[in-house]
């Protein structure tokens, strides 16, 4: 791997990958074609680690929540501490090379030619365009229901989120 620390050096490794004909198998998904999507989502578009996620660092290395997929959905929730340099090298996994381009920001759903291949392909599948519904003329009421009674709440008073309400006087 040191070998490939030079620019230079990766891109003469990348290049007759890059000119390889790649012929993929895949068999049909065993839970069908959403439990695919749901899966490759999570690896498309999304950072390899949101901050909320990271649940502190100090001497000992990088402490951080994570979902297991293999356990039931009540356990899938887990914390795990890496020191610090093995974090940093899983972290970096993940960030693509010069060049590359995440699903999101090319092709199909790039947001420069998203009208233009989203019409596209709806015409090339036979779907229509998704009427947008008007605007109703009033704001729904969304007000919380009383607690006691169920109808809807009187708004007595509205303070900045800033300000503390006032007590009574």
């Amino acid at each position: 791997m040191a070998g490939l620390a030079t620019r230079k050096a990766f891109l003469r490794h990348l290049s007759p990958i890059r000119k390889k004909r790649w012929v993929v198998y895949a068999k049909p998904p065993f839970a069908g074609p959403q439990a695919v999507l749901a899966y490759l989502s999570r690896y498309t578009h999304r950072v390899a680690i949101s901050n909320r996620r990271l649940l502190g660092f100090d001497e000992t290395g990088v402490t951080f929540r994570y979902k297991d997929y293999r356990r039931p959905a009540a356990e899938r929730q887990q914390v795990m501490t890496l020191a610090t340099d093995e974090f940093v090298r899983r972290f970096l996994i993940h960030v693509l090379p010069r060049g590359f381009h995440r699903i999101r920001h090319y092709g199909l759903l790039a947001s420069s030619t998203h009208k233009d291949t989203m019409a596209l392909a709806r015409k090339l599948l036979g779907v229509a365009v998704p009427v947008e519904e008007p605007e109703p003329d009033e704001p729904p009421d969304h007000r919380p229901p009383c607690p006691c009674c169920g109808g809807p709440m009187t708004i007595i008073e509205a303070f900045a989120r800033w300000c503390q309400p006032r007590a009574p006087q």
